[in-house]
C-alpha cells in the first residue's frame, strides 16, 4: 500500500506504517485463493462497494511485499492487469499458472495484490489541496499440486510445538511435517495472561515457524491455543501440547 498526498506537492510513504487504517472499497471474494494444479485457471471476484469508480491494478508476488507488477517473480498471469470498476459493479479476475519449477510434494505460497486508486476529486476552487489514498489488498495464493498426501484440515493435528527461549525472550516454535500450509488467526499459550495479544501467521508445509510470546507464564510443558484458518476462511479451534 502507498499513501499519496498532495498539498501543493506530492509526498509518498510506505504502506505498512501509514495505510493500515485506510478503508478499502474494493472487496475480494474470500481471504485466500486455492489454486489446484489441475486447473487451467482460477477466477477471483472483486467488487466495488464504494460510492465512486476505482482504477484497479492487479499483480502477484512471490512473497516480497515490495515486488511490483514489473518485478514480480510469481509464476502467474492475471487478467485484466488493470481495469476501471464502477460503483456497485464487479469484476472477475482470471488467474493462470505459468510456471513449472515448483515443488510437487507440497503447497507453494504466493500473493495476489489488488491496488485501488480513486479518481481525482472534482475541482472546487482548491484543486491543489486534496488528500488521496491508494489502497492495496494482499491475500495468499496456495498453489496445490495434485496427489498430495492427506488433507488440508488433517495438517492441523500433525503440527508439533515447543517453547524456545533465547536472549531472555520466548517463542512458540511450530513444526509442520505435512504437505499443506497451516494459517493461524491465533497462537497463544493457554496459561499466558489473557491480556497477551494472540499471534497469527503461518506454519509452512514441511517447514517451521516461530511465534513470539510476551509472557510464557513459567517453564515446563503446556498447551497452546490454536485458531487455524481453513480453505474457505473459516476458523478451526483446537489445543495442542508443547514441550519446553
Amino acid at each position: 500500500m502507498k499513501l499519496l498526498a498532495r498539498v501543493g506537492c506530492a509526498f509518498a510513504w510506505t504502506a505498512a506504517s501509514v495505510l493500515a487504517p485506510a478503508h478499502a472499497d474494493i472487496q475480494i471474494s474470500g481471504t485466500r485463493v486455492i489454486y489446484p494444479a489441475d486447473e487451467a485457471e482460477v477466477t477471483v471476484q472483486v467488487d466495488n462497494n464504494g460510492s465512486g469508480p476505482r482504477l484497479l491494478q492487479i499483480w502477484t508476488d512471490g512473497g516480497d511485499p515490495n515486488e511490483t507488477a514489473a518485478t514480480s517473480t510469481a509464476p502467474f498471469l492475471v487478467t485484466p492487469p488493470m481495469s476501471r470498476l464502477e460503483p456497485g459493479k464487479g469484476q472477475a479476475l482470471r488467474l493462470m499458472f505459468t510456471g513449472t519449477d515448483v515443488p510437487q510434494d507440497r503447497e507453494s505460497v504466493y500473493w495476489l495484490n489488488v491496488l485501488e486508486v480513486p479518481p481525482r476529486p472534482k475541482s472546487d476552487g482548491g484543486a491543489d489541496n486534496f488528500l488521496q489514498f491508494a489502497v492495496r489488498t494482499r491475500i495468499k495464493i496456495f498453489y496445490r499440486p495434485g496427489g498430495l498426501r492427506g488433507a488440508p484440515l488433517d495438517a492441523i493435528g500433525q503440527l508439533t510445538w515447543r517453547m524456545v527461549h533465547s536472549g531472555g525472550s520466548a517463542s512458540l516454535e511450530c513444526t509442520n511435517p505435512s504437505a499443506y500450509n497451516v494459517s493461524f488467526a491465533q497462537v497463544r499459550p493457554e496459561r499466558a495472561p489473557r491480556e497477551d495479544m494472540p499471534k497469527g501467521g503461518m506454519c509452512p508445509a514441511m517447514g517451521r515457524a516461530t511465534f513470539p510470546v510476551q509472557s510464557p507464564a513459567g517453564s515446563g510443558p503446556g498447551t497452546v491455543l490454536i485458531t487455524a484458518i481453513n480453505d474457505f476462511g473459516g476458523f478451526v479451534e483446537s489445543r495442542a501440547p508443547y514441550t519446553d
